[in-house]
């Protein structure tokens, strides 16, 4: 009796099917994706259907008005929808590795085991870095490549969804003035900031929607850069309330580290985020939090991760690359008179903090 193999095709397929739910799995940013606008990261895949390189992400807002009670007419007193679009182009995104240990590459597969491990972690790390950049982005131009300019534009246009320190009167429409204001005592993140970016995403036109988990839970995932986080942890109040509020024991945040859970919101620190440079007060050091509802940002892929072989120097060395085609955006909404006019952050609240470095 002959057995029956697998046809190699179908075990590459089973190959990059693995390697891509592997590698999205172990992404940092992982808990907050979801297909749905109940996400902080919203996944659409339409285009992995079909053809084309923009996939549209629809934004719909709460409605306002207060109805109309008891035998009051209903017809001619409708509430028109305020919904908008984000429009998300996708684009390859390639890497490869050679390998030349004859013995590793007798077969198409163990070829990709070799490099496995040094392509995943390339991976992941290059969507960990295309997440922060686009919390980071203004009006879909990273932080670094924004000019003053249009930083400025970018502050008006977001005044209700961006705070500068500690206080919402640190705003100025000149983005850099504002950032100037931050000093390295009063504007550091603690509780009473992280409330107060709450407040205002919860006072925004439009508000920035939580993100639901039950039916009674709604919150906030709050991402801050590690100088920030330490500066929140060390807050009176927030060790207050993880001691007698929070399990006592090992498992204690005080003791575990970790998210740091306070007035609906999940913190969570992220080494990654880069400063935005000695701007604040005196020169000082200043840092990014983002607090994210849903819908923040979006991920979109048209064609999932793939692998492929080629063989150099008459076979001598063997190479693996990976390639996908996607992108990673802020979703962001017209505020003017269409979908592209007077952008404000859909689903975030920015905030710069003083940063100082550990002495």
């Amino acid at each position: 009796m002959t057995d029956t193999s697998a046809a190699s095709g179908l075990t590459v397929q089973q190959w990059d099917a693995k390697y891509y739910r592997e590698y999205l799995s172990e992404n940092r940013f992982k808990a907050s994706m979801g297909t749905t606008s109940n996400s902080i990261i919203q996944v659409k895949e339409d285009l992995t259907k079909k053809s084309g390189d923009k996939i549209t992400y629809a934004l719909v807002n709460k409605l306002s008005g207060a109805g109309v009670t008891g035998s009051s007419t209903l017809e001619g007193n409708e509430e028109s929808m305020d919904t908008r679009s984000h429009l998300v182009t996708v684009d390859k995104l390639r890497n490869a590795v050679r390998v030349s240990d004859m013995e590793e590459q007798k077969s198409a597969i163990p070829l990709r085991n070799a490099a496995r491990e040094m392509l995943k972690d390339w991976s992941m790390e290059n969507l960990r870095d295309a997440v922060i950049s686009a919390m980071g982005s203004k009006n879909g131009t990273a932080y670094g490549s924004v000019s003053e300019a249009n930083k400025d534009i970018w502050s008006v246009d977001n005044a209700d969804r961006v705070l500068f320190g500690a206080l919402k009167s640190n705003y100025n429409v000149d983005h850099s003035v504002a950032l100037a204001t931050i000093d390295t005592t009063a504007d550091k993140f603690d509780a009473a900031a992280l409330t107060l970016m709450k407040r205002i995403a919860l006072t925004a036109d439009p508000k920035i929607r939580p993100i639901r988990t039950t039916e009674d839970e709604r919150w906030y995932i709050v991402y801050a850069n590690s100088l920030s986080f330490r500066d929140l942890k060390a807050d009176s109040v927030i060790t207050a309330a993880q001691r007698e509020a929070m399990a006592r024991g090992k498992n204690n945040p005080l003791f575990a580290g970790g998210d740091i859970v306070y007035d609906g919101c999940i913190v969570k620190e992220i080494e990654d985020i880069p400063s935005v440079g000695a701007v604040g007060g005196s020169s000082s050091t200043v840092g990014s939090v983002y607090l994210c509802g849903a819908q923040a940002i979006g991920l979109a892929w048209a064609k999932r991760t793939t692998s492929k072989t080629e063989e150099f120097d008459y076979g001598d060395k063997h190479g693996v690359a990976i390639e996908e085609i996607r992108a990673v955006e802020k979703l962001t909404f017209g505020s003017g008179s269409s979908d592209t006019a007077d952008l404000k952050d859909h689903g975030m609240v920015t905030g710069y903090f003083s940063a100082t470095a550990d002495a």
